[in-house]
């Protein structure tokens, strides 16, 4: 399989400056922490989303209690520089994305993936977003062709094994046995 060279995977958010010698707190969205802890090339995408430039990561460390990092970027040596970097995204290519375990995914892979009813096998909608409250909720965009509403309804799934027992990314297929209730298509 091919890897696309654009396709980059976001590790965090800069939300500010720390200190007074360039260092940097960023949001972080990743489950790995050697992707700030490890130096090495990452990238800096604007808060726009229309450019992106290498940049060296030369330390980070975890803030206990919270999803922040602090870290120093090659180049970014006082609070002035490091306050231009607020909303910029951490990037890193994705080749670089480390080995998962089995039934282990990352976020980025489950984007788009159109989601069935795993008993009647109906599609009933496709995966956009992927959030983390304790347990994983998969946020679904349902189709319901029988409204031609405009605004598409979502609903939040428990990514749990219960509810979510068939993850096959090569088919682009996730299938869901939804509580009773958990998904109302008719809105009669």
């Amino acid at each position: 399989m091919e890897k696309n060279n654009n396709k980059w995977l976001e590790i965090g958010t800069i939300v500010a400056p720390r200190g007074l010698k360039g260092e940097l707190k960023v949001l972080s969205s990743t489950d790995f922490p050697e992707r700030f802890e490890n130096p090495g090339q990452r990238w800096l995408q604007s808060p726009d989303g229309r450019s992106t430039q290498p940049v060296e990561l030369i330390s980070g460390k975890w803030v206990s209690g919270k999803n922040i990092y602090i870290v120093r970027l090659e180049g970014i040596n006082n609070r002035n520089e490091a306050e231009t970097l607020r909303g910029y995204k951490l990037l890193i290519f994705d080749e670089t994305i480390p080995e998962l375990e089995q039934d282990e995914y990352h976020v980025s892979q489950l984007i788009d993936v159109e989601v069935y009813e795993q008993q009647t096998g109906k599609l009933i909608g496709t995966v956009v977003e992927v959030f983390s409250a304790g347990n994983d909720l998969l946020e679904i965009k349902l189709i319901n062709p029988a409204t031609k509403n405009k605004k598409a309804k979502k609903v939040f799934i428990p990514f749990v094994y219960e509810i979510v027992p068939v993850v096959d990314l090569e088919n682009n297929r996730i299938e869901i046995n939804p509580p009773k209730g958990l998904l109302t298509l008719d809105h009669s």
